[in-house]
């Protein structure tokens, strides 16, 4: 018997693709960039330690698509950045895969051309390239960690970053955010529970080992130190939103019986929002009260905007599409962001000068 009738029956091809350390000779982060993240962990870092008494705010498309769009946004928000900066320390969402449920468009880094010819080379280079013009413009960056290889090329320019609801019970994910630099925040699991999120995060902070991919890329037994700034992420489930503060409170409960400090996030988008992205701002308007009376738990909030509201399908005409307007999930627009912000910088300022 031939040793292909067994073996790899259901591979097509291979490719062989730049290595992290090509990209990063191709695309060299500069020193303005390198401080920026540098800087920028390090705040997130203090907030959730309690050494700053700021909100952090991952706020952003639901994912990049439109290179030009998403660097607009970004000069939009840095101007409100500094406007808030007493009070919240803002974080541009720029997530370039997007996990699916079944099939669709899975990103800027996959599919870059929106066309099917999963040109991911170029996807690396593109994705790279936004996140050095968003870094020099002074504001920091938050992304998904989906793909096991790719912070090998990426997260070297990212402040912050998540594990979805799909992947936070994942072995996988949980190995790989030990091995992070930046914080990484855990979603609670599709129903809504956080026992996969407190599990998660208390693997997180353990050393592990297991198969990586090295910066010359070889495959390489990869150890890790652990990450000890892992921390949960609410967003609700299949039984609803949990942002409230019966649902926070009991969470803080969990977090106890787990030994983990009270840190948490609060995604205004997905369940919380009952997949309905204008309802994000009664969300965050919500979680501002909840601060103003006292919470002192609530660390982070998550937000996806755009420049224009809704989301729309992917067109076979790419001209076609719709400026501004996020090809995945639906988010708010840039007016509904900037009002719902400044409306929670003001509720929240004063309680949290005396956290």
């Amino acid at each position: 018997m031939k040793q292909n009738a067994i073996h790899d029956i259901n591979i097509e091809s291979q490719s062989l693709l730049i290595t992290p350390q090509e990209l990063k000779k191709q695309v060299p982060a500069s020193t303005l960039a390198y401080e920026q993240v540098a800087q920028s962990r390090q705040v997130i870092r203090d907030i959730l330690d309690d050494k700053d008494h700021r909100v952090f705010v991952v706020v952003g498309p639901c994912s990049i698509h439109d290179t030009k769009a998403a660097l607009d946004y970004a000069t939009r928000l840095k101007t409100l950045a500094e406007a808030v900066s007493d009070t919240l320390y803002i974080v541009m969402r720029v997530y370039f895969e997007k996990p699916r449920t079944t099939v669709g468009w899975k990103g800027l880094i996959n599919d870059p051309y929106l066309d099917d010819s999963f040109q991911i080379e170029d996807g690396l280079n593109i994705g790279r390239k936004l996140l050095l013009d968003i870094l020099e413009s002074g504001l920091p960056t938050a992304t998904e960690a989906l793909d096991p290889i790719s912070p090998q090329y990426l997260q070297d320019l990212i402040s912050w970053s998540a594990i979805g609801a799909r992947t936070t019970e994942s072995q996988t994910h949980r190995e790989m955010a030990s091995g992070l630099s930046s914080p990484v925040g855990f979603k609670n699991g599709t129903d809504g529970g956080i026992e996969v999120a407190t599990n998660a995060i208390k693997s997180a902070a353990k050393p592990h080992r297991f198969l990586g991919l090295s910066g010359d890329g070889r495959v390489a037994v990869t150890t890790t130190r652990g990450n000890g700034y892992a921390h949960v992420v609410l967003r609700g489930g299949s039984d609803g939103p949990n942002f409230d503060s019966v649902h926070v409170a009991l969470v803080e409960k969990e977090l106890d019986k787990a030994g983990l400090p009270h840190n948490i996030m609060i995604d205004c988008s997905h369940a919380n929002s009952n997949k309905n992205p204008e309802l994000q701002p009664l969300v965050l308007e919500n979680i501002g009260h909840q601060i103003a009376d006292g919470n002192r738990s609530i660390k982070g909030l998550m937000i996806e905007s755009h420049i224009n509201a809704g989301n729309q399908n992917l067109p076979e005409d790419k001209t076609q599409l719709d400026y501004g307007v996020s090809i995945t999930d639906g988010c708010i627009d840039w007016e509904t962001t900037e009002s719902a912000i400044l409306k929670f910088r003001d509720t929240v300022k004063s309680a949290l000068k005396a956290r």
